[in-house]
C-alpha cells in the first residue's frame, strides 16, 4: 500500500514539474514579447493601458472557449466543434431577438441550455460508447455550422434589443489607468462587460483544476485511465461532465462574441477551434493529456494577441503573418511537449 502510494505522490510531482517547466516559458515568452513591442513600437500606442486592454476585449470571447478547451484536453481528449458553437449561438441570439423579439435574458438562457446539452451529448458518445472525441466533435462541428445556415444565410445584426446593446457598448473605467493625450486631454482605460464575464470564469476554472475533486480527477485520467480506474475514479462520468463544462463555455463563448460584434453570420468563428487549441497547447497544455493549467491558457491567449498587436502597430505587414509567426511558436512548443514526455519515459 505504501508503495503505491510512493508511486503516485511521484507521479505527481513529475506532472507538477512538467505543468511549472511549460508555465514559465509560456510567461517569460510573454514577457519577451510584450517588452520588444514596448520598445519597438511605442511611439505606435503599444504601450498604453487601453493597447493592452483592449487584447483582451478582442479576444474575451477565445479565453473562454480556450479554458474549456483546457479541461477536455487535461482528460487527453478534444473538441473541435467549438467555432461552430459559437457561430451558432451568435445566430440563434441574433435571429431570436431581432425577428422573433423574444428578451435578451430568455434567449441568452436558452442558448446556454443548448450548449450544456450539447456538451452532454458529445460527452455520452466519447465518455460511455468510446467514440473518438475528434470523429464525435467534428461531427458535431459539422451540425452546429450547417443548423447555423438553416437558421439564415445572411448576416442578421442585432438593432431592436435596447438592453442587449446596452451591455455590449458598456464601456467600465478601469481605475488608476488615466492617461494624458498629446492634447493634454484626460483619457479613461475602458474595459467591456464582456472581459468581466472571461476573468471570472478563469478565476472559477482555476479554482475547479486546482481544488476540487473533480479538477484532481481529470488530472488523473489525462495521466493514465487505467491507473484512475485502480484509484477508484469513475472515469466516464468524470469525462462525461468535462465534456458537458466544454459545451456549456463553448455556449458562453458564443455569448462573448455576441456582444463583441451584436451580429450573428454563418462564416463566424470559422477556425476559431484551432485558435483554442493552440493557445492551451501554448499555454502548457499537453495533447497527450494530464498537464495543463488554465493561467497558461490564459497567458497563452495573451501571446496570440500580443503578435496581432504588434503586426497591427507595424503597418506594413500582412494580417497573415499573425498565423505564420503562431504556427512555428506552436511547433516549438509541440517539440517540446515531445522532449519532455520523453523524457519522462526513461525516467
Amino acid at each position: 500500500m505504501k508503495n503505491k502510494e510512493t508511486k503516485l505522490n511521484t507521479a505527481n510531482r513529475k506532472k507538477i514539474d512538467s505543468t511549472n517547466y511549460l508555465l514559465i516559458i509560456t510567461i517569460s515568452l510573454f514577457a519577451v514579447m510584450y517588452i520588444v513591442g514596448l520598445f519597438v513600437y511605442n511611439k505606435a500606442g503599444f504601450g498604453k493601458p487601453q493597447t493592452f486592454f483592449n487584447m483582451l476585449i478582442d479576444n474575451a470571447a477565445l479565453l473562454v472557449c480556450a479554458s474549456g478547451m483546457t479541461i477536455v484536453m487535461i482528460t487527453g481528449g478534444i473538441d473541435i466543434s467549438v467555432g461552430s458553437m459559437v457561430a451558432l449561438v451568435c445566430m440563434t441570439l441574433s435571429y431570436s431577438m431581432e425577428y422573433m423579439n423574444m428578451p435578451a435574458g430568455v434567449a441568452i438562457a436558452l442558448v446556454l441550455i443548448f450548449g450544456l446539452i450539447f456538451g452532454a451529448f458529445q460527452g455520452w458518445c466519447v465518455s460511455y460508447m468510446e467514440l473518438q472525441p475528434f470523429i464525435v466533435t467534428l461531427a458535431g462541428l459539422f451540425f452546429c455550422r450547417g443548423l447555423t445556415a438553416v437558421i439564415s444565410s445572411n448576416q442578421i445584426a442585432i438593432t431592436k434589443n435596447k438592453w442587449f446593446l446596452a451591455v455590449a457598448k458598456k464601456d467600465l473605467i478601469v481605475p488608476f489607468m488615466d492617461t494624458i493625450n498629446k492634447r493634454g486631454v484626460r483619457m479613461h482605460t475602458i474595459v467591456h462587460p464582456s472581459v468581466i464575464i472571461a476573468i471570472i470564469t478563469i478565476i472559477i476554472i482555476w479554482y475547479m483544476l486546482k481544488y476540487t475533486r473533480f479538477g484532481r480527477n481529470l488530472y488523473a485520467i489525462g495521466g493514465s485511465e487505467q491507473s484512475a480506474l485502480l484509484m477508484g475514479i469513475n472515469v466516464k462520468r468524470t469525462k462525461f461532465f468535462a465534456y458537458v463544462v466544454e459545451g456549456f463555455l463553448s455556449s458562453l463563448a458564443g455569448l462573448l462574441w455576441c456582444l463583441n460584434t451584436t451580429a450573428g453570420f454563418v462564416e463566424q468563428a470559422k477556425g476559431f477551434e484551432m485558435e483554442a487549441i493552440s493557445s492551451a497547447v501554448i499555454g502548457g497544455t499537453m495533447l497527450t493529456g494530464g498537464v495543463g493549467t488554465v493561467v497558461g491558457t490564459f497567458f497563452g491567449v495573451l501571446i496570440k494577441a500580443t503578435i496581432e498587436t504588434i503586426i497591427r502597430c507595424q503597418g506594413t505587414l500582412s494580417s497573415w503573418w499573425n498565423k505564420i509567426v503562431l504556427s512555428a511558436i506552436l511547433c516549438f512548443f509541440i517539440i517540446l511537449q515531445s522532449v519532455l514526455s520523453m523524457m519522462k519515459r526513461k525516467e
